[in-house]
């Protein structure tokens, strides 16, 4: 980057050249002999651009990062070694088939042999005093499994089981949301017949916790059986997410299904002789053994983990014991086999091949191909069981809640234009809680608008902030009487809003105002006292189990259930519009106080981050947490454009830059184009490239 370029490693030779192009974003572009030769020159590229994140997600993979992070991420470290991350990616690892194994293998050697000099680049490693360390074959894999372990919300079963016990069993869905989680996506498929030039495009963006350095990397990958370009995720070989071949592209959603189940365990005995009841009411062994985290700057930290015959046990407090069991440790699979096999689709038929091997996580998924094939199924593994099973945790002893078999993947026809926005649609036999349909609908109305689409207008799509969930409060301001002039007043101009967050609204920083006056007050009333206390058991849980931001991503639902007669919601309504008018309707752009706030492993203090447009039910998902900030730290992780007319008329961009050296020249100059919904053009011409010196 910027003049740099990868020193030769012990390795390069075994598995012969390769090049290293970057376009003017700093994107790499790499060429090598053959699909071996290429997965290693991706690993080396992606330890030379991004050092300092791979490390890091190595760490929190094998529950190490307290190491040289501190006490901080202890809480992380301790769900890592108990749910058996490590473990569970070694065991995946050498279920892979040979061919799958040499390509993960020759990745991870690419990946040894640029880190060193990727730490070079980065003052990190010398702040924290890290050093780098060579990966192992199955660390992809771990890496994989850290990232998606969470990803199906198992810990909302906690919160469910909590809601039950203080408002009973009917109350168990009080808190859908039907909205958003800690993970989420847009995607869109238009086919040719609604196109400028005949051919399909598809369209989206992952919506995730964004992070700095940023979770996908735009690569492009090219040997002579193929030549791939999409977003990766670094630490893993391939494009499992996002990528086009040329003849052919894909995409993805949050499926919202669920599947990872948590058991409810009795256990007996002390030690080695632990044991937990099993469903034929024999008495099974644990498997117990002490892990040590060490601790920068602090204590080391013993970990006891435990497994039963279910899983891993997660939760052990007081009475309550509970494992997870969850389909890569049962199955012993992650999907890997298909990253090498997307890469040398060249149809849709090969895309739906590939993906019948796909496990963790469950995605929906779009794709398409130059001679018009559509596709439009979910991929993943999901378990039969009993319908229980998905609400909360369920008794280990009962053979009731036995997984049975696996849940065939649902697919249907492309019919006009295919839409996935984690609302309820193709996936819903195989979840609970799926997004509102707002995104959904809004990306519906909005494609219905033309038939003549082009790359270029799709940004207009992601660029959009109507926010259609605001309607159930803005609905109960009419018949409020008994209004001061100032509450008069504030309703009229909400009244009037136009519903669009946008980045220079001030209407939208008053309707804030006013939802989160409205969500503390509810979460204040004495119906929900039972739920309001502080989270209890392990900490890393604790997102998942605290009352007001889930009251926040609710509030539709509270507004409207019959379920809660007591709860008088015009009172707290009409208290929250006095209260909003008392303190002096803001008048502060939206992007003033909506501002992104990303996560990083050792936070940059000079960083200056940008306000954005759009909020957790716009297109634009930029996601605060009402009632509790107005800083979004979960939006478009990646944007996206793919033409199956002519690659090179694609466009992407991603939050930050191809870079993870903060600093560097491409590390963030992708951000201001991001935060205003604009994307880069995708370079495909190799002459277009700068070569890197080897």
């Amino acid at each position: 980057m910027s003049g740099e370029s990868i020193g030769a490693g012990e390795r390069y030779g075994e598995f012969g050249e390769h090049e290293v192009y970057r376009d003017p974003w700093g994107i790499p572009h790499l060429r090598a002999a053959d699909d071996l030769a290429l997965a290693y020159a991706q690993g080396r590229v992606t330890a030379f651009d991004r050092a300092w994140q791979l490390e890091v997600e190595r760490h929190r993979a094998q529950g190490s990062s307290a190491s040289f992070l501190g006490a901080d991420s202890v809480a992380w470290d301790r769900f890592a070694r108990q749910c058996r991350i490590e473990d569970t990616a070694r065991r995946c690892h050498e279920a892979l088939d040979a061919q799958t194994a040499a390509w993960v293998g020759a990745y991870v050697d690419g990946v040894n042999d640029g880190l060193t000099a990727g730490a070079a680049r980065d003052e990190r490693f010398a702040r924290t005093g890290l050093a780098p360390t060579p990966w192992e074959p199955w660390v992809p894999l771990a890496v994989w499994t850290a990232t998606h372990v969470l990803f199906a919300g198992f810990a909302t079963k906690l919160w469910r089981e909590r809601v039950a016990r203080a408002l009973g069993e009917d109350a168990v869905t009080l808190f859908a949301t039907d909205g958003p989680g800690t993970a989420g996506s847009n995607g869109w498929l238009v086919p040719g017949d609604r196109t400028a030039t005949g051919a399909a495009i598809i369209a989206g963006d992952p919506h995730r916790f964004i992070e700095d350095p940023g979770v996908y990397q735009q690569i492009r990958i090219s040997c002579p059986e193929y030549d791939v370009l999409g977003l990766a995720v670094p630490g893993v070989p391939g494009l499992a997410h996002f990528g086009h071949t040329g003849t052919a592209a894909w995409a993805i959603t949050n499926a919202m299904a669920d599947y990872q189940d948590l058991y409810a365990e009795q256990l007996r005995g002390e030690g080695p002789a632990l044991e937990a009841l099993g469903p034929d009411g024999v008495w099974e062994a644990v498997a117990r053994h002490i892990e040590t985290i060490a601790v920068a700057g602090g204590e080391d930290v013993e970990v006891e983990v435990l497994e039963t015959a279910r899983g891993p046990v997660v939760v052990r407090e007081g009475e309550d014991t509970l494992s997870l069991r969850y389909p890569p440790r049962v199955r012993r699979d992650l999907g890997f086999a298909a990253l090498p096999a997307l890469l040398r689709a060249r149809t849709v038929a090969d895309i739906d091949r590939a993906l019948d091997g796909w496990a963790e996580p469950v995605n929906v998924v779009h794709a398409a191909d130059s001679a018009g094939g559509l596709l439009h199924r979910v991929a993943g593994a999901v378990p039969l069981r009993h319908p229980a099973n998905r609400l909360r945790p369920v008794p280990a002893w009962d053979q009731r809640y036995a997984w049975q078999d696996w849940a065939p993947t649902p697919a249907e026809p492309v019919q006009g234009f295919a839409v996935m926005a984690n609302a309820r649609g193709i996936a819903s036999p195989l979840g609970v809680e799926f997004a509102p349909p707002h995104r959904a609908d809004r990306i519906r109305e909005l494609l219905s608008g033309s038939t003549d689409w082009s790359p270029k207008a799709m940004a207009d799509i992601h660029a959009d902030t109507h926010l259609a969930s605001a309607e159930p409060l803005l609905a109960l301001l009419p018949a409020l009487d008994g209004l001061s002039r100032a509450a008069q007043a504030l309703r009229a101009r909400l009244l009037a809003w136009d519903r669009h967050m946008a980045a220079d609204s001030t209407d939208a920083t008053v309707f804030s105002a006013l939802r989160t006056a409205t969500v503390r007050r509810l979460a204040a009333d004495p119906v929900f006292a039972d739920l309001a206390g502080a989270p209890t058991g392990p900490e890393v849980f604790h997102p998942w189990l605290y009352l007001v931001p889930r009251v926040g991503y609710a509030l539709e639902g509270l507004l409207t259930t019959s379920l809660l007669p007591d709860l008088d919601r015009a009172a707290h309504v009409r208290a929250a519009l006095e209260e909003t008018a008392a303190n002096g309707a803001p008048d502060t752009p939206w992007a003033e106080v909506h501002r992104l706030a990303p996560w990083s492993a050792l936070p940059d203090p000079e960083a200056q981050w940008p306000g954005l447009g759009g909020d957790h039910d716009c297109v634009n998902a930029t996601s605060s947490v009402p009632g509790f900030t107005d800083l979004t730290a979960r939006a478009s992780a990646a944007r996206y454009v793919w033409d199956l007319a002519r690659r090179e008329d694609s466009l992407w961009a991603v939050p930050l830059g191809a870079d993870g050296v903060t600093g560097s020249p491409h590390h963030r100059d992708q951000l201001p184009l991001w935060a205003r919904c604009e994307l880069v053009p995708v370079v495909t011409d190799w002459a277009r490239l700068t070569k890197e010196s080897a």
